[in-house]
């Protein structure tokens, strides 16, 4: 078999197979890799107040390893550009969030930071946005998704950055703040109901996706199954070969017999000429 194994042909199968095989066992890193998620940023970092614009910029995706962390801001709250956004619990009572448009000072085409300014159990509830050079500091944190359903004037049913941004006008990040601090001037934000909306950091949790564990384990069986066809390619026609070199060996073994046959005068099997037929 293994002079079967060497010609050319089954060389450069070979070859071929184990290109195969490559691709299919980096393939499986790539489903193993993806399989388990990264552990959230650790609190000892995302609890160190850091500037916004160091931290994240409009346009771009806020991703798990930057989100949670503490940031804080300078700018000026755009008090007409406030919403609600309803059925948000506080101690178990269902309310509003106040989110405001904060122009972000040094922010790339003048973006504006949704900011959680806090929670009313009641729209009237609501304090107006201040004025002036206000600074903010909280937790940045991911957009919600945007829910189709009906909304009244100035309530929305989600925090979605991407509907914010269209009913403001105006660019904007792909996050908001939840604020922790607000001052203006130097001196607190009046806050009069409203009730500080604290959101904690990620579990620090690692879970695991075992369906990309299958998908990787399905590459490596893959893989293996590419050099097996090769084998069994190879052992087919190393068996083949046998199978021929056998017939010739039993039509010559028979040709030779029947040479012996005539040399000692016995009959032969082999037909007679119509003309050496005795009449």
């Amino acid at each position: 078999m293994l002079k079967t194994a060497l010609q050319l042909r089954w060389i450069a199968a070979l070859l071929l197979a184990l290109a195969i095989s490559t691709v299919f066992v980096l393939l499986s890193q790539w489903q193993f890799s993806t399989a388990e998620s990264d552990l959230p940023p650790s609190t000892d970092r995302t609890e160190t107040v850091r500037p916004l614009t160091e931290v994240f910029t409009p346009g771009v995706e806020l991703f798990g390893t930057t989100a949670d962390q503490m940031v804080s801001m300078t700018g000026s709250f755009r008090g007409e550009d406030t919403v609600l956004v309803e059925n948000r619990l506080y101690d178990g009572e269902k309310g509003y969030w106040v989110v405001t448009a904060f122009a972000v000072d040094g922010a790339p085409d003048d973006a504006v930071m949704p900011v959680v300014r806090g929670w009313v159990a009641e729209p009237d509830d609501a304090v107006p946005a201040p004025s002036g050079e206000a600074a903010v500091v909280g937790r940045l944190l991911p957009p919600e998704a945007p829910i189709a359903q009906p909304t009244e004037d100035g309530i929305l049913p989600s925090l979605a950055s991407a509907e914010l941004i269209n009913v403001w006008d105006v660019p904007g990040y792909s996050a908001f703040v939840s604020a922790d601090e607000i001052t203006v001037d130097g001196a607190p934000a009046e806050t009069g109901e409203m009730r500080t909306v604290n959101i904690d950091a990620q579990p620090q949790e690692t879970s695991v996706n075992w369906m990309n564990i299958f998908y990787a384990i399905e590459w490596v069986v893959f893989a293996g199954f590419s050099v097996f066809l090769w084998w069994r390619l190879v052992a087919d026609a190393h068996r083949r070969s046998l199978e021929d070199d056998d017939d010739e060996y039993y039509d010559d073994d028979d040709y030779d017999d029947d040479d012996d046959d005539d040399e000692a005068g016995l009959p032969s099997d082999r037909p007679v000429p119509s003309s050496e037929v005795k009449k």
